[in-house]
């Protein structure tokens, strides 16, 4: 308690004492005078005080980001109602609503548990092949279930494994290599597509609100999934050579996953449900333009939000009763909504009263004189130990994403060329187990410890920045996504 009030009172006396202070001297730049108004210095100060608060954890995630909305308001910063449009009427939050309402339907099934039981039955015993099993699986799935959701459905499997073979925790690489990968195949997975994790759509929001660009599903999908299949083998090789696996003696015989398969019998009514609607929704995803253009625009632009609500609906109609109301509502994070919305207002008040292009100018400007394939470079390893600080994915790209856009205007670059890179890292958290969700899931089990993942995760920090350039430079430049 003492610390959590502590924490609130240094993040007010911020907030107070960049109020007080006075505005700092214009920026001559090429493009003319960069100058911080009055009510950019407020939004400032609200964003720092709230950013304390999110990283210290003083109040909750959702808490401190409706203080900001009162704080700006308060100052003058901002006016309510365009404040509460900026965020709450945006139509991103029918996108997580409805990604979320599927991995609540995905979880109400045997699905996952039919999948690992053939693949480990496929794999037999091989420790190697195991670990590469579990980094795939979790990237296939975290591309369109959420990654903390895929952490939380894999983690239960690897522990079973693990004991099954009389693995002791701590004492054991393959137990540090198998639960490292329930975290890392989540979080390479959830690049690949805009609903894998919070900041993806969240940075094509961004995009078309503070820059004009109509980012697609297709065009995140073309750069997000080559990243994703360079970064497996290389999580895999890294934790294989930073952890030496022993020889494991698995108790469980071949017939054991036989008779689990055969106790799972065939698919069931819900499961089959789930699986058309699945399929129909990420045809949609994919498709939504060009069903629009081949029908002459008389379905009209089948947009990914409304794609997305519009299909989860499916999964209460009479007759397919696959979810109940009961139970989706409780596998919907409503605290994350609210994140993610005032994060939106908080943003987006940033960008209009020109604090982001003048705290871009501070902070990135000599970022200009790179080489474009450098800029990215630096743009994803910045991001990547920005997320040091920050235990929440879509917080970092709140804070990073507008900043990047605004100082792209001022260099004359394409916004794409620094929003994408810093949204893709923004759920890029190899390093510490603290930041992100994701990791803390697997990490409860015992398997290995916070050095363990340090360890690890430097290398693999290294080896996702360079993936993530890679793919942007060459898919980018390849399919017209990204100019320079």
């Amino acid at each position: 308690m003492k610390k959590r009030l502590a924490f609130l009172s240094l993040s007010l006396l911020a907030l107070a004492v960049i109020l007080l202070l006075p505005l700092p001297p214009p920026i001559e730049t090429a493009k003319g005078v960069i100058a911080l108004t009055g009510p950019g210095k407020a939004a400032l100060a609200v964003l720092v005080m709230v950013v304390i608060l999110w990283i210290t954890e003083a109040v909750p995630f959702p808490i401190a980001g409706f203080m900001g909305l009162v704080l700006l308001v308060m100052t003058k910063a901002a006016e309510l109602k365009p404040l509460v449009r900026d965020g709450f009427g945006n139509s991103i939050i029918l996108f997580f609503i409805g990604v979320l309402i599927f991995s609540a339907a995905i979880a109400e099934t045997n699905l996952l548990k039919r999948i690992t039981t053939y693949l480990l039955y496929r794999l037999g015993h091989n420790p190697k092949a195991i670990i590469l099993c579990f980094l795939a699986m979790g990237a296939l799935l975290s591309g369109w279930i959420t990654d903390m959701a895929v952490a939380a459905m894999l983690m239960p499997i690897a522990v079973s494994i693990l004991k099954d073979a009389k693995v002791e925790p701590l004492k054991s690489n393959f137990g540090r290599a198998l639960l490292i990968s329930c975290a890392w195949g989540p979080l390479i997975g959830g690049v690949a597509t805009p609903a894998g994790c919070g900041p993806n759509p969240l940075t094509m929001t961004f995009l078309k609100d503070l820059a004009g660009i109509d980012f697609t599903f297709v065009d995140w999908m073309l750069l997000g999934y080559p990243a994703t299949i360079l970064m497996i083998p290389c999580a895999w090789l890294i934790l294989i050579r930073v952890f030496p696996l022993e020889k494991i003696e698995l108790a469980i015989a071949e017939d054991d996953f036989c008779k689990q398969r055969a106790e799972l019998g065939g698919l069931q009514r819900n499961e089959i449900l789930t699986l058309l609607i699945f399929g129909l929704t990420v045809t949609l995803w994919i498709c939504g333009k060009w069903i629009s253009d081949w029908t002459g625009g008389a379905i009209g632009y089948l947009d990914i939000k409304f794609v997305a609500i519009a299909c989860a609906c499916l999964f209460f109609l009479p007759g397919v009763d696959v979810l109940d109301w009961k139970k989706a509502e409780n596998g919907i994070s409503w605290g994350g909504i609210i994140l993610i919305v005032t994060g939106l207002s908080i943003g987006m008040t940033i960008y209009k009263t020109g604090a982001a292009g003048w705290m871009a100018q501070v902070a990135f400007s000599k970022l200009g004189l790179l080489h474009p394939v450098l800029i990215i470079f630096a743009v994803v390893m910045g991001v990547s130990l920005m997320k040091v600080m920050f235990s929440s994915n879509t917080v970092t790209g709140i804070i990073m994403v507008p900043l990047l856009i605004a100082l792209a205007r001022q260099i004359d670059l394409d916004p794409v060329l620094l929003a994408i890179p810093a949204g893709i890292t923004s759920s890029l958290a190899f390093l510490l187990v603290t930041s992100a969700p994701t990791n803390v899931i697997p990490y409860s089990a015992g398997y290995f410890t916070i050095k363990d993942m340090m360890k690890a995760g430097v290398w693999m920090t290294l080896a996702s920045s360079a993936c993530v350039t890679l793919s942007i430079v060459v898919m980018g430049k390849l399919f017209g996504i990204v100019n320079w």
